[in-house]
């Protein structure tokens, strides 16, 4: 069964493929592989953002599982409506899962209330609101897992692949971040000017650290200070008595000129406790 759905708060805004920022996949074998990897590694219900013309819909109904596609432009859910109203409820098309629910949704992904219960993340993000929707994402309660082509350089920021950003160190608590695969422009249509990665966030069953506030501000006060080494830098904060500082970063083996970038999340986590005494 299919229904067609506008989200409360819609963004009245629309336009075609340009003007909504939209480079569709084109790769058949990439498509697979992402199929692939929702089904072995996440679970539960499905909601896929910025859908499309279906590329990674129909593959990811064919997985089984409810699928909720969220889609601003009018014309393309009218077109999503019509595609998988016919086609997976009557098993068409190349396998499509018989009795599978698509549910369209004419809906803004950045003002989209989803589900407070556990579903995964499916996502063509368009490079222009990578950002703006991850940190939407990181902020929302239900999901478990996250699969998102997001553009390149920000796979790596996020994944902390030559250095974390602040934005990964202040999650990092209670999410994973994965660098999957780059994927190069030419995988696209139209053809981007940059290439895109594969990232997959992963929610942490226990987190790291409990309180999120005081820990973030932490984050935000080491990566902003002044100095030209982690001991210097977090001594500025005046969050951690320096000896106290000193033997922390003797202990933990962390050399001299390392920069807030450097440390990984049981870092972020061990040097917290040493701020929250």
């Amino acid at each position: 069964m299919q229904r067609q759905k506008t989200s409360s708060a819609f963004s009245e805004y629309v336009g075609g493929r340009h003007e909504l920022g939209q480079n569709f996949l084109a790769d058949p074998a990439l498509i697979t592989a992402i199929q692939r990897l929702v089904r072995t590694q996440t679970q539960g219900p499905i909601i896929e953002l910025g859908a499309g013309d279906g590329a990674l819909t129909a593959p990811l109904a064919r997985l089984g599982r409810p699928v909720t596609a969220l889609e601003l432009d009018p014309r393309r859910v009218r077109r999503l409506q019509t595609r998988f109203g016919d086609a997976v409820g009557a098993g068409a098309g190349a396998g499509a899962g018989v009795g599978v629910d698509v549910d369209v949704v004419r809906a803004d992904v950045l003002r989209h209330r989803f589900p407070a219960t556990p579903h995964t993340i499916v996502g063509n993000v368009p490079f222009h609101l990578t950002t703006a929707i991850i940190r939407k994402l990181l902020s929302e309660r239900g999901w478990t897992a996250s699969v998102l082509i997001v553009q390149w350089e920000v796979a790596r920021r996020r994944a902390g692949v030559g250095g974390a950003s602040m934005l990964t160190a202040a999650w990092w608590p209670w999410y994973e971040f994965e660098l999957v695969r780059r994927i190069p422009a030419a995988a696209f249509r139209p053809v981007p000017s940059v290439d895109a990665g594969l990232l997959m966030m992963m929610r942490r069953r226990v987190p790291l650290v409990e309180e999120r506030g005081g820990y973030q501000a932490f984050v935000k006060q080491v990566f902003q200070a002044p100095g030209r080494g982690l001991e210097e830098m977090v001594g500025r904060t005046g969050r951690v008595r320096r000896a106290e500082l000193r033997e922390w970063v003797r202990r933990e083996r962390i050399p001299a000129r390392t920069l807030p970038k450097d440390l990984v999340a049981e870092d972020w986590a061990r040097l917290w406790e040493l701020a929250r005494r």
